[in-house]
């Protein structure tokens, strides 16, 4: 196909660029994003449907993305996201927890309990910052750790958020391998427990994850990427009460937070 074809099918865009941008860039940066909600690994079909985007243009952007190492081509001829990516990964996430451990902090003051922020990271949720309890026993997850979104009150706040076409996908490609008598394993049941968390605004894990440890998450609203706040600690102390104050100061931190990030 010559350049000039190419050229004709990139004239009727999905969307208008927006003012003073560079398609090109805006488009490569989506694709990124697309890719890692395919969990990371999708062939130029799966990404043209998933995008929006002509194949010819996906062939474009990702011959130059791989080129650059942003990408890169399996024997399988799908691709999957690159090695250079990780500094930036790194970088953003060193930045993230910049940015957040001041709102953290204040949870943690006016609640007690360790607070959290995670991201949807592929198929997997990554703490990238935390402020720990004061209390003497502390239960609370490391930053860096990667986890299963099912089992997870961030990850089901990011879930109940997402089409439920791309929840099916995710599920999967994971499995919802069981890690304590609490975790849901049941699609249907799992997809019943989306639906009530979209409608309430907030995610529980009830020991799902961890036998004894409750956990209340709910996402940040416009933030860059899939973000969300959770506080956690033994189920004992994460009363419902304690949820009940819990869900309008997270709320506020939330929303303080993504106003920092934009």
């Amino acid at each position: 196909m010559s350049d000039e074809t190419v050229d004709t099918v990139d004239a009727a865009p999905e969307r208008p660029a927006r003012t003073g941008g560079v398609q090109s860039i805006e488009r490569a940066f989506a694709l990124l994003e697309v890719i890692a909600d395919l969990g990371g690994v999708a062939g130029l079909s799966r990404l043209s449907e998933a995008s929006g985007l002509p194949l010819p243009t996906i062939h474009r952007l990702v011959r130059t993305l791989v080129d650059t190492g942003y990408l890169r081509q399996e024997p399988s001829r799908q691709y999957a996201l690159g090695p250079r990516l990780i500094r930036l990964g790194e970088s953003s996430a060193r930045m993230l927890n910049i940015w957040a451990r001041p709102h953290l902090v204040r949870l943690v003051d006016e609640l007690g309990e360790s607070a959290n922020l995670a991201m949807l990271d592929g198929d997997h949720m990554v703490y990238v910052a935390q402020a720990p309890s004061r209390h003497s026993m502390r239960m609370f997850t490391e930053v860096g750790r990667r986890v299963l979104p099912h089992c997870t009150a961030v990850g089901k706040a990011i879930l109940a958020e997402m089409p439920a076409d791309q929840v099916g996908e995710l599920l999967e490609r994971t499995g919802m391998p069981r890690f304590t008598p609490q975790t849901i394993t049941d699609r249907d049941a799992f997809f019943t427990a989306l639906e009530k968390i979209a409608e309430q605004g907030y995610a529980i894990d009830e020991s799902e994850q961890e036998m004894g440890v409750r956990c209340v998450a709910l996402t940040v609203p416009g933030g860059p990427g899939r973000l969300a706040l959770s506080l956690s600690g033994p189920a004992v102390r994460m009363t419902e009460e304690l949820v009940e104050r819990a869900v309008p100061l997270m709320r506020e931190a939330g929303t303080s937070l993504a106003r920092d990030l934009s």
